[in-house]
């Protein structure tokens, strides 16, 4: 076994990803704590270093002193091919010591087209890919993250799932892991863990499957195993652990600056979002928590930029009096403040006036979908008024750039409603030429974008199938013919990667069988264009006697068993079912904030309010 040298280094792309030793990177002796833990990215390092749950983890873990937890990134293949070559194990960045040495092997599962890296990187470690292959002197395997929420394509690879929010579950089981090291097996700890609650122990539970494919039974091996999974959520985050050192890396990433989480959950209940399910309740962080963690994380890490994070940014509730404060506090120093993409029925050209006067940008809106049908379908809850009514506000107060963000492939969608983004891409042109020369800035140009709707768990749409790839070009081609403009550029996915997306997102363990096939047959870096290999993929599914289109194109009764379905997010899936008929009514779900819409979050998780001042009706009642 040889570890990485300078001669290596000089001959990658970007040496900066493999070096560790950053500012505010954690530094520990190693003989003294007795817990290793490698957080790993299944991702390239300028990706994995912009995720802020990661940060927050690596931040909760080292401020245990009998914890060590260090930092691992997917290899880009030019690092790889020189670390195979050479015999050098995948490593940590912080000691250079190879991951099989850890006691925990951790892994964020954001995107599924990144599972072939997550058996990659086990394979560059020495680890065997299957858990039913490890032993006891094999690092545990732990996976967490939004795609944890279908943990079955990867049950033979993950030894533990942390099902919702990690900060308070990581304590729990390392706690449990410490108090039992060295004393029982691997299989005993396991058994132990599966009562911690959020933790789902995939090899102490069977499936059964009828004769039409579809899931007969799902039950736990044991009598002391829990039939349900419920997610942890923290809350009060005004009291959670969040970083307050944040590390800065040498090279650029892909959001190189300070992430500032305002809150967490989303009111909106829009159908196709499964973060605005998972995610509930609502919790905000209140604005002086706010003022003092920027202070300390621009003080601590130089960063002259703050991104203020959440699903929905703008419904933060005090989010003027925020950024108004933010802009004050640090106008000195020049700080800018950035937000993600604004709801048009939220936009303020007072509150994005503000943010621009230290940096200028384009303006991104979401309205979703082309038609007003479409928007009430997917419970938008914004209309064409309101986007009409914020470009114009917009090219008045001097924008000339705008993008405008969509999906196709939704459920119940037409072709009409589909033609209807090339039409509202024209109307946004006509506001802006409405407006005199003289008070509207040159250059207009207007970006639409669209990519392909993947049906996803714990959502109204889980059921629903996904467009079969003919009709998405055929949508494509719809929006492509009508989009006729010279302001208006038209940007858009017809990409095979959605389909791999649907049957992995809804996939059941037969799933994994195909996972571990394609990768052995070359698959990694699914989710970038110049390494996915779709022929190699549908060679893996004729191998293991495995039909894709079973997955992603099949639509579910409300009655079948969905391999999710023992995991408990505190909603109940009757109000999952009365969203997807209300959609097929093109019927609105008003905002939470407007009134509570029963979706069992505030009574299942006994908390009486999903959001700061509002009281469930369930709980009113006294039900």
């Amino acid at each position: 076994m040889n570890r990485v040298s300078d001669d290596i280094l000089y001959r990658v792309e970007k040496p900066a990803r493999y070096i560790g030793g950053e500012l505010n990177s954690a530094v520990k002796d190693i003989p003294s704590v007795g817990i290793r833990f490698a957080m790993c990215y299944p991702d390239v390092y300028e990706v994995g270093m912009s995720h802020l749950g990661t940060k927050i983890l690596y931040h909760v873990m080292n401020k245990r002193e009998d914890t060590y937890c260090e930092r691992c990134f997917a290899p880009w293949p030019d690092m790889e091919k020189l670390m195979r070559e050479n015999d050098i194990p995948l490593y940590a960045l912080e000691s250079k010591d190879p991951l099989s040495v850890f006691d925990f092997v951790g892994f964020t599962l954001q995107y599924e087209m990144s599972y072939t890296n997550i058996l990659n990187m086990l394979n560059m470690s020495g680890i065997p890919i299957r858990a039913s292959l490890r032993n006891d002197g094999d690092p545990l395997v732990i996976f967490g993250g939004p795609c944890a929420y279908n943990p079955e394509p990867l049950y033979d690879i993950a030894d533990i799932f942390q099902i919702g929010e990690g900060e308070e579950a990581v304590n729990d089981i390392l706690d449990l892991y410490r108090e039992l090291k060295g004393k029982i097996s691997r299989k005993e700890f396991l058994r132990r863990v599966s009562k911690i609650k959020g933790v789902y122990v995939p090899s102490l539970y069977k499936v059964e499957y009828n004769e039409d494919g579809t899931i007969k039974e799902f039950s736990p091996e044991y009598e002391d195993v829990p039939r349900k999974v419920t997610k942890r959520f923290i809350k009060d985050i005004n009291e959670s652990e969040y970083p307050e050192d944040l590390i800065v890396p040498y090279t650029e990433i892909v959001h190189d600056r300070i992430m500032l989480e305002t809150f967490r959950g989303c009111t909106r209940g829009c159908r196709f979002c499964q973060a605005g399910m998972i995610y509930r309740p609502v919790r905000e962080k209140r604005v002086p928590k706010l003022m003092e963690q920027a202070e300390t994380l621009l003080k601590n890490t130089g960063y002259e930029e703050l991104s203020l994070t959440s699903l929905s940014i703008c419904d933060y509730s005090d989010i003027q009096h925020l950024v108004f404060s933010l802009m004050e506090k640090h106008k000195e120093e020049k700080v800018s403040v950035s937000l993600p993409s604004i709801r048009i029925d939220s936009f303020s050209v007072d509150l994005i006036k503000e943010i621009q006067k230290v940096k200028k940008t384009g303006l991104t809106f979401a309205p979703e979908a082309g038609s007003q049908r479409m928007r009430d379908i997917i419970n938008k809850g914004v209309t064409e008024e309101n986007l009409i009514t914020s470009v114009q506000n917009a090219f008045e107060a001097g924008w000339s750039t705008i993008k405008l963000y969509f999906m196709i492939g939704l459920p119940y969608e037409t072709l009409n409603d589909v033609k209807g983004i090339a039409e509202l891409g024209e109307k946004v042109v006509d506001v802006y030429y409405s407006i005199p020369k003289e008070k509207r800035n040159k250059g207009l140009k207007v970006t639409l974008s669209t990519s392909i709707f993947v049906p996803k768990p714990f959502t109204p749409f889980q059921w629903a199938p996904q467009d079969t790839m003919e009709t998405v070009r055929q949508k494509i081609g719809t929006v492509r013919d009508n989009v006729k403009s010279r302001s208006l550029t038209y940007n858009w996915h017809e990409s095979l990667v959605s389909y791999l997306e649907a049957v992995i997102a809804r996939g059941d363990r037969r799933v994994c069988d195909v996972l571990v096939r394609a990768y052995e047959k070359g698959a990694k870096f699914d989710g970038w264009s110049e390494y996915f290999k779709y022929d190699l993929w549908m060679e893996a599914f004729k191998e293991c006697g495995v039909d894709g289109d079973f997955y992603a194109y099949r639509e579910r009764s409300y009655s079948e068993i969905l391999p999710w379905d023992f995991i408990d997010i505190g909603i109940d899936k009757e109000f999952l079912i009365r969203e997807n008929e209300r959609a097929r009514n093109a019927e609105l779900t008003p905002d939470c904030r407007l009134g509570c819409k029963l979706c069992g979050i505030n009574v299942n998780f006994k908390e009486g309010k999903c959001f700061e001042g509002a009281v469930c009706d369930k709980v009113q009642q006294g039900k």
